[in-house]
């Protein structure tokens, strides 16, 4: 109002208040208004509660105004002789149409109502009498019964005068360099309840705190391989995965406690209930809950029993626990990512919502969820039936939605949120290829090229460096597309209805592999790389294949599982003999996840990822007998390990987002020699904790990677957005 009015307050008689108390000042629309104008009012509602009435009246509110701003009220001894003579001159000047000749503050106000010797020349103090009789004994009798009657004034005006609302503020938080968010699809941030810390993944692969009242973040010792925190309700604690266990730490730090280890997988998300309990989902994906003293997992909604879908992403807590809100989608979530919700009193599971990556309960009586695309929508919660009772209603856009998958957000119970922000839809819709030198000096493949990668992203170079299979999405679906380097055209392989997606190219560059569900399960296909031809099945095993790659020679083809939960780990490596092996050799089959796997340019030796100690690290075996040694040779986290094409070195990214140099020696045995750090990654960089994040030219040279085009990345001031009182928005915005 104050902005629609300011050109026209004065010209109009625009005024904002309640007629019987304004100010005159505030009657004639003055812009200027201070604490006097209160004083005005304060004195206004004493004149009130002594004589019974205010102290100007008329039939409408333009009638009162009026004699504000023109008449002199008349004395409250008019009204009430009874009234002690200081205390009507202290109401009379409270009611100066001047706001120079009011008490400047209310404490003068308070003091000229106990002193019986004030007064005001002026001041028409009532019948003689009266006056004669305002001596001390008088003032012991109805001063202090004044004074009070004062105090009750200042309540009564704080009562009925609305109290505004929290003011919503927003402000950019940066993350001073060496202490920025991660970018790992586990990881999440989270909101102490009060708001006061945010919590998140690091550098170090592990958890740091920033608090609101500190500058700098700081790291949090014992959480190393850390994933999924969350706090709890009283925020004295924070619960976290590491690997297959689940532990949780004082928030202000100290040791962890190991609550559960048989999640049997990596934590994905856990939410901190308040029936003392703490739902997770991990467990092959498998919906949970353990004792926040410690205990075995309990399993509330397992993966096949759900309508097929996969349990993902952090569940969501509810107040007062009668169920537990979670995410159910098929494999990346490509076609299928809807809100489910968990009731503890039937031991049932039903949908609320489609199209959803993640949902918080709101104070206000609401979900806030995020889809897919970045937007967040609001809609009506009813609490006792668990059911959504309204339509959604737009809060906020261009959140950041890592692979699709973890909307970039959280909030906390005193309503604060934090996002990081993004171009909706993953991050990954129009990304731009960059080669990289080994100082990190990046140049744009073609600047004319843009691709949305969506979820299970992945890209692969040629045996001879010229062209790039990548999976991209369009209108038409999830396909394999090939680019000819550096700017040559960007043309479509596969044109199925499934998805499809990781390519990878046969040895001598002829054909392109793929994964798709076009079966029962998702399997290894091929096709010609120049489009002749038809699509044909290389490999079905029964199970979801999620990476494949042939050896050098052509021999063997590697893949991963997804593993079957409980009994071997969520990811394994095996390879086949095609031709040869009627079974798959099983490689690399433990209660840990084994993934990325990367055979030597020799075909010797085998690169992978473990999380075997805790953390991903990289790790190297002979090969085909695996049972020959193991070498660790990350030693700070390590993902996507790649040979360079001389075979005399691996690289990897370490859990600081480094490119980093292994020197290595494959002849007559392995050793692993100097690391060095090439390049820093940014966090406009792609990064895939599942799959290959680069790839190496034949040169050896020139790495291959994605990112978000430098003006439109998460690097620089702003990009991570606090909204403090940001539910005072939601409950607006659901109003209106």
């Amino acid at each position: 109002m104050s902005h629609a009015g300011t050109s026209r307050m004065t010209e109009t008689g625009l005024s904002i208040g309640t007629p019987h108390y304004m100010s005159p000042e505030q009657a004639m629309g003055d812009r200027e208004l201070d604490a006097r104008s209160d004083i005005y009012s304060l004195g206004a509602m004493l004149y009130e509660m002594l004589a019974g009435e205010p102290p100007y009246q008329g039939s409408t509110a333009q009638a009162i105004v009026a004699k504000v701003i023109t008449e002199k009220a008349p004395p409250v001894t008019t009204h009430r002789d009874t009234v002690p003579g200081h205390v009507a001159a202290a109401v009379a000047k409270a009611l100066s149409k001047l706001p120079a000749d009011r008490f400047a503050t209310a404490s003068e106000f308070a003091k000229a109502l106990t002193n019986p010797a004030f007064t005001l020349p002026s001041t028409v103090t009532g019948p003689a009498g009266a006056a004669a009789g305002s001596t001390a004994p008088a003032w012991r009798r109805v001063g202090w019964p004044v004074a009070l009657a004062v105090v009750a004034a200042a309540a009564v005006w704080g009562w009925v005068r609305p109290e505004a609302p929290p003011v919503v503020s927003r402000y950019g938080l940066s993350l001073p360099p060496g202490q920025e968010m991660a970018e790992v699809f586990q990881s999440a941030m989270t909101f102490s309840p009060d708001g006061g810390s945010l919590v998140y993944l690091g550098p170090g692969d592990q958890l740091w705190a920033k608090r609101r009242d500190e500058f700098t973040a700081a790291p949090i010792a014992g959480t190393v391989g850390a994933r999924g925190p969350e706090f709890s309700p009283d925020g004295n604690w924070i619960v976290f995965g590491v690997g297959t266990e689940l532990r949780r730490i004082p928030a202000v730090g100290g040791s962890a406690t190991v609550l559960t280890d048989s999640m049997e997988a990596q934590l994905i998300g856990a939410t901190w209930l308040d029936d003392g309990t703490i739902a997770v989902v991990a467990a092959g994906w498998r919906l949970g809950r353990v004792p926040e003293v410690g205990g075995p997992l309990e399993i509330l909604v397992d993966s096949v029993s759900a309508s097929g879908g996969l349990a993902v992403g952090r569940p969501g807590a509810l107040p007062g626990s009668p169920g537990v809100l979670f995410k159910l989608c098929d494999a990346g979530c490509q076609t299928r990512s809807e809100l489910w919700v968990f009731e503890f009193a039937s031991g049932q599971a039903r949908m609320l919502l489609p199209g959803v990556a993640q949902a918080w309960w709101v104070p206000t009586g609401h979900l806030a969820y995020v889809r897919q695309d970045g937007a967040m929508f609001g809609v009506p919660f009813d609490l006792g039936a668990l059911e959504v009772t309204g339509p959604p209603v737009p809060l906020l856009d261009g959140i950041r939605v890592a692979i699709g998958i973890v909307p970039a957000a959280a909030m906390s119970a005193a309503g604060d949120l934090v996002v990081s922000l993004g171009d909706g839809g993953q991050g990954l819709a129009g990304v731009e290829g960059v080669w990289l030198d080994r100082t990190g000096t990046a140049t744009v493949i073609d600047p004319d090229w843009r691709v949305n990668l969506g979820g299970n992203w992945g890209f692969a170079l040629s045996p001879d460096g010229t062209r790039l299979a990548v999976k991209a999405e369009t209108d038409d679906g999830a396909d394999i597309w090939i680019k000819e380097l550096d700017r040559g055209p960007f043309s479509r392989l596969t044109f199925e209805a499934s998805p499809e997606l990781r390519p990878r190219w046969t040895p001598d560059g002829s054909s392109v592999m793929f994964l798709a569900a076009r079966g029962d399960n998702q399997s290894v296909y091929v096709r010609n790389a120049d489009g002749t031809g038809a699509d044909s099945l290389l490999l079905d095993v029964g199970a979801d294949v999620w990476e494949a790659l042939y050896s050098r020679d052509g021999e063997w083809l590697l893949f991963r599982e997804a593993g079957v939960a409980g009994a071997t780990g969520m990811r394994d490596i095996k390879a086949i003999r095609p031709g040869v092996d009627s079974a798959p050799v099983p490689l690399l089959q433990a209660p840990y996840d084994e993934k990325v796997p990367a055979l030597s340019p020799d075909g010797r030796w085998l690169a992978y990822e473990s999380d075997q100690s805790g953390r991903n690290e990289v790790f190297v075996r002979p090969f085909p007998d695996v049972e020959g040694g193991q070498w660790q040779v990350s030693t700070t986290g390590g993902l996507s390990p790649v040979w360079a094409p001389s075979g005399e070195e691996l690289f990897y990214i370490d859990g600081e987002q480094n490119m980093m140099a292994a020197q290595v020696q494959t002849d007559p045995t392995f050793s692993r020699g100097e690391q060095r750090v090439l390049f820093a990654i940014n966090s406009s960089y792609l990064i895939n904790g599942n799959y290959t994040s680069f790839d190496v030219h034949p040169d050896g040279e020139r790495f291959l990677m994605m990112r978000i085009p430098i003006a439109e990345s998460q690097d620089g001031t702003g990009q991570v957005v606090v909204a403090e009182n940001w539910f005072e928005e939601v409950a607006r915005k659901m109003r209106n």
